[in-house]
Order: C-alpha cells, then structure tokens, then sequence
C-alpha cells in the first residue's frame, strides 16, 4: 500500500489536499455536509491507491526485432507481444521501451484492457544513422486507475540488442587476376611444375587405378606410389582495414573512415558471394576468418563494432597480416599515408600475393585553403605512385567517390606504363 500512496500522481495529491481543506473548513464552520465531501475526496485516491496496488497482473512479454542486423540509414521494426497470464482482466497499460539516443526517443504505446489468457501485439520504428551494437530495452510498464489518480510502474528484465552494421554496396562483377591460391593436394600441382615429382604422389589405396601408378616413386622408394588427383584450387582474400585515428578526417556518418568500413564490408560480402574463403585484418588487432567465424554476417557483426585507434602504425598491420599470409588476394583500405609508409606496404606483396590498395585521401573530407588543398592532393598523389611502384594496383579514393565506380579498375591487372608516366607528370607538375 505505500508503493501505492507514492504512485499518486498530481492528481490523486489534489485530492487528498482538497480533502484536508474541505475537512478543516468542516471543523471551523461546523458543516457536516461539507465534511462528508471531505471523505469523499479522500477515499477516491485511496481506492485508487488500493485498486493499483494490489493488481496482480501476470504477465508475458516478448520482443521480437525485424531485422535484428540492419544497415546505417534503415529502420528496423521493435514488435512487442504482451499476454495476460491470470485470470483477471487489466486495466489501461502505458508501455514504454528504454533506447539510446541513437535510435531516437523512448516509444510510448497504450494498450487497451487485456482479458484474461488474452495476448495483443504493438510495434514501433526506430532507425540509426551510426554503426554499432544498440540496446533495446527493458520495457516499462505503467498500471493506472480508470480516473489517472494513481500510477505504479514494472518493467521486465529482457534486453535484446539491434545490430547496426555498415552500409553494403553491391559491386559489379569483374575477375580479378591473381586470387588463387592452392590448398591441400592441389598445392602439388605448383611443385610438380618445378620438376619435383616425388611431393605430386601419394601412397597407393585399395581400388586406385593403376594407370596412375608413379612408377619412378615407386623404384625410389620401395613402395607402389600413385599420382595425386587434382583439386581444384580456392580463390583466398585478405580484407585489410586501417583504423589509424589520425589517418582518418572528418566527423560522425560522413567521415572518411565510415566510408573506408563500408567499403571493407561491400568488398567482403561480394568477395564471399563470390565464393572467396575470407579474412579480415583490423589495426584494431582484429584477425577473422569468415569461414570459421561463421561466414558474413560475422564479418559485417564485427565491422559494426570496430573503432579508430589511437595506437599503432602500418608496419604493425602488415606483420599481422603476414603472420597467417597465405597469398591469394590481398585488399587494403588506407587512411591518409606517407611515401614511407606505402612503401611499407611492399611487404604484403610476398608468397605470390596480388595486392589492390584504395589510398582515401582524407583531407578531402575537410576544408582547405587553396595551397593547403595543392600540397595535400601532391602527397596523395605521391604516395599512390609510391603504392603502384611497389606492385600495388592502387586506387585512389577521395571526398564524393563511389566504390562502385572505382571497382572496376581493380581488375585491370597492371596499371601500366602510361598509368604510371601520368602519375609522375602529375607529382612533378605540383
């Protein structure tokens, strides 16, 4: 009953201070009329109090979210079901559903009297413009009397969580030269080319055909060798993502480094569709294999979540790629660089691996005077010549540029002798 009387709301208190002044007006005045009215104020906020508070709604709630995973910039659906698990009818339910900031303000639904075993659904839409994982919940409910003098409040415990990851852009198809890589028996096939014959056999099984008898392996080594059979080799990308904060311009949604995290997540959804075997390697100390991990809604689980980095530099990152490197594709989205640290990047090019670089020049992403702008775009331009002369395809990625667009040229191979010869005029023109 205390819970209850501290539920009143300002108008069960105006009750009960009109009832104390019609009373003590009664005992002045000596009108019993008057004192009658003074109970009659009191009792209907006390009834109230005792109608609320000893309510003892059993209920269930569910919360289901549609889609649980939805891109920056969509709207997700929150439906709430909500049964009446005793034999008593309710009364007028408010319902509210704590968010964050990010995902707007707190949704308030009224839900009309549920009888009993009854069930009623209510749903409501949020959207994010920012990636990241987002609590929702837990749900408050507001039990009230039919006259809104008295208001208890319950909520339930259950929290889910309503992924926001990067924006995907679908890519076009191109073949990209150079993302093979071999696995298992197929890796014979290399060293067979080179003359050693003996790594291309195994030993003989029941029920081989003998027309695949290795007879030279067999006289080396005593035993009846057989030629192994050839496996189709895996195309294999590295998905490389610098999270340097001071490589990186601008602010919220729009800045440069939101651009390079929907770019990783377009190029690795389509990688995958592609049929690629995936990872993923972070400045943040992220190294996943989309594979293991569970395929790309990981990927995209894990983009969400990843931040800038005041630590660290380039030579970290192209040891942790390195230090699982088993060649294929290797495709890296870098802030703002210096022509030391592009040419760094030489070292991801080991065990045969194909390299497509897209240098974002981040200082597009602000606003320069004229002569800062020239000096800025000159060191861009360096720094991608810098990437091409160290055997990277590179593409470069400023303010406004769509990934799209650019993809296509990643499957161009060799950029060239006059893709080359353009960008030294352009360095030496600046």
């Amino acid at each position: 009953m205390r819970e209850a009387l501290r539920g009143l709301t300002t108008r069960g208190r105006s009750f009960l201070a009109a009832a104390m002044a019609a009373a003590l007006s009664a005992f002045i005045l000596g009108e019993k009329d008057l004192l009658r009215v003074a109970i009659l104020l009191a009792a209907l906020p006390l009834l109230a109090a005792a109608y609320v508070g000893r309510s003892r709604y059993k209920l269930a709630c569910t919360r289901s979210l549609e889609p649980g995973r939805a891109p920056v910039g969509s709207s997700a659906r929150v439906i709430l079901r909500l049964q009446n698990m005793s034999r008593l009818p309710t009364g007028t339910l408010l319902l509210e559903d704590r968010l964050p900031y990010a995902l707007g303000s707190r949704p308030r639904v009224v839900l009309e009297r549920l009888g009993a075993h009854m069930a009623s659904s209510v749903a409501y839409t949020v959207r994010a413009d920012v990636r990241g994982r987002y609590p929702v919940g837990p749900l408050v409910i507001r039990l009230t009397d039919p006259f809104g003098l008295c208001e208890l409040t319950r909520s339930f415990p259950s929290v889910d969580s309503l992924t926001v990851i990067p924006q995907v852009v679908a890519l076009p198809a191109v073949r990209l030269a150079g993302e093979y890589a071999g696995t298992g028996d197929s890796r014979a096939r290399s060293v067979a080319v080179h003359g050693e014959d003996d790594a291309a056999t195994r030993e003989y099984r029941r029920g081989d055909d003998l027309r695949r008898v290795h007879w030279r392996s067999t006289a080396r080594t005593g035993e009846l060798m057989v030629r192994r059979e050839e496996q189709p080799w895996e195309s294999r990308a590295t998905v490389v993502l610098d999270t340097r904060l001071y490589a990186h311009q601008g602010e919220g949604p729009t800045a440069s480094f939101e651009w390079a995290v929907s770019a990783a997540a377009s190029i690795a959804v389509h990688l995958r569709q592609a049929g690629y075997k995936l990872r993923l390697v972070t400045g943040t100390g992220i190294d996943l294999d989309a594979i293991e991990a569970g395929g790309e809604g990981t990927v995209l689980d894990t983009l969400a979540d990843v931040k800038l980095t005041q630590t660290g530099d380039i030579s970290t990152l192209v040891d942790s790629v390195r230090r699982r490197s088993d060649g294929g594709l290797v495709i890296g989205l870098f802030g703002s660089l210096t022509v030391a640290e592009a040419e760094v990047l030489t070292g991801l090019r080991s065990n045969g691996a194909t390299c497509i670089g897209l240098p974002i020049n981040s200082s597009t992403w602000v606003n320069l005077t004229p002569a800062d702008r020239q000096e800025a775009d000159r060191q861009h331009a360096a720094t991608s010549l810098a990437l091409v002369r160290s055997g990277w395809r590179s593409l470069p990625v400023a303010h406004g540029d769509s990934l799209a667009a650019l993809w296509p040229a990643a499957a161009r191979g060799s950029q060239g002798f006059a893709y080359r010869a353009a960008m030294a005029e352009t360095v030496a023109g600046m």
